[in-house]
């Protein structure tokens, strides 16, 4: 009867990284083995990152290859870059050879140029190296680069007796069997198969007789972003790359498109907020203030922006002050609107449900925003009405209040259809972008209708 292990709920505490901490103090290598064994790989990463490094290095090579190099996978990567920084290039083939080529050639990557040479030559498994030196061929944000080697495939002419003898031992390099890859003599992508369809499959059928055709690939110069979209669309868990000549290098798995998904969610999140560069709140002032400063810059212009244009109106203030206590409603209003309608159009991009002209989605938002704005501008004609008793001026605050919005709406629409046209990421425009023309522009607008209506 085999005994069922307790299933160990993590949960990082102050008093379990002290506890970690006391047994490296120690030395204590056997308690501190057996405490970390009881932990996934990824939770024992998290612990690691919030010790000292000395700490970090000393658990690192205490623990065996195999288990350290899940570890180091699962690292902060400003822990891991100095983790790799305090181990030898033999130390770091060691990690690597226990990995999968694709999350090898990540951590290999991450090296300066000098050591990634000394620490590829020190890899002794000649397959495994050359593999990795090819993965690390590709370019950035390409299939190439996120697809790992180790793969299952067969040929059609096999018989699924045979077929099932020689996968085994491929089988053994592969943490999880998605698909069976059917491939001709040339090798190139031909079909799938499940492990459904070969157990179920008589042992004399040829492969090519029982290989489903309709498979699902990319091509190993596709951007991640639309290999992240396929593997969306159409819910797999495993896609195969290939080439121009249809000959299949490797498959790319839904974890490493999770990590794209998360990366790409995360840029999006940081230019929304202003931020042009990738950091972490862990970054140092100088690195922080190099993301954030240019855009707040440009917050800047456009505030001093907004000063001259109430400036020019300084005439229209000193008759009919009332104008000025509403800068601020009009001003965000206008804000607001070019956020929601970019952000509406942002999301609709990267989830390619944006069809359709530009002109046609311009006149759809511009009934969307007439619409609101006739809505909001009665409410606060009966308002400004109410508490002044000023019809024309009510009448000019409100009209003033729906054309901003309109203008609003239709420049949160324009700019990320244009950026994305241009091959520029449109999130860029969910951000101090769109506010601050649309502040410019809404006091513009306010205070120039404002100035017709009431004949200043």
């Amino acid at each position: 009867m085999i005994e069922e292990k307790e299933n160990i709920q993590f949960e990082l505490t102050h008093e379990l990284i002290e506890q970690v901490e006391m047994l490296v103090a120690n030395s204590d290598d056997k308690a501190l083995k057996l405490l970390l064994n009881d932990f996934h790989y990824a939770d024992v990463a998290e612990i690691l990152d919030e010790l000292d490094l000395e700490d970090s290095i000393y658990v690192i090579k205490l623990l065996d290859s195999e288990t350290t190099s899940d570890i180091l996978t699962e690292l902060d990567d400003d822990t891991r870059e100095k983790v790799l920084e305090n181990l030898s290039a033999k130390e770091i083939a060691e990690e690597v050879e226990e990995l999968d080529t694709d999350d090898a050639a990540d951590i290999i990557a991450e090296l300066p140029e000098e050591r990634q040479a000394e620490v590829i030559s020190r890899i002794e498994d000649d397959e495994h190296r050359d593999e990795i030196t090819e993965l690390l061929t590709y370019d950035d944000d390409t299939a190439g680069s996120l697809m790992a080697k180790e793969l299952v495939k067969v040929y059609e002419t096999w018989t699924v007796a045979g077929c099932l003898r020689r996968i085994r031992g491929q089988a053994k390099e592969v943490t999880r069997v998605h698909s069976i890859y059917v491939v001709d003599k040339e090798e190139k992508l031909i079909g799938r198969l499940s492990l459904k369809d070969l157990i179920v499959a008589k042992s004399e059928q040829k492969i090519a007789d029982i290989a489903k055709e309709n498979v699902d690939f990319v091509n190993v110069a596709d951007d991640v972003e639309d290999v992240a979209k396929v593997m969306a669309k159409y819910d797999l868990e495993a896609i195969p790359v290939v080439d121009n000549l249809q000959t299949l290098l490797g498959r790319i798995t839904i974890d490493d498109i999770v990590d794209v998904l998360k990366e790409e969610a995360d840029k999006d999140y940081q230019l929304a907020a202003g931020i042009t560069q990738d950091v972490e709140a862990d970054d140092s002032i100088i690195e922080l203030t190099r993301a954030r400063l240019p855009w707040l810059f440009l917050g800047l212009v456009g505030g001093v922006g907004a000063f001259l244009i109430m400036e020019g109106f300084q005439n229209t203030f000193e008759k009919y002050a009332v104008l000025f206590f509403f800068t601020p409603l009009i001003a965000a209003m206008a804000g607001n609107v070019g956020v929601q309608s970019s952000a509406i159009i942002v999301q609709g991009l990267a989830n390619d449900d944006v069809k359709g002209s530009i002109n046609s989605r311009l006149i759809k938002e511009m009934l969307l925003a007439a619409l609101n704005g006739t809505i909001l501008a009665l409410f606060l004609f009966l308002f400004v009405w109410a508490t002044k008793g000023e019809f024309y001026t009510a009448l000019a605050i409100s009209v003033s209040l729906i054309a901003v919005i309109i203008v609003a709406g239709l420049i949160g629409t324009f700019v990320p259809l244009f950026l994305d046209k241009r091959g520029i990421d449109p999130a860029i425009a969910t951000g101090p972008f769109i506010t601050t023309s649309n502040d410019i522009f809404g006091i513009l607008i306010y205070f120039w209708i404002a100035k017709l209506i009431l004949n200043i």
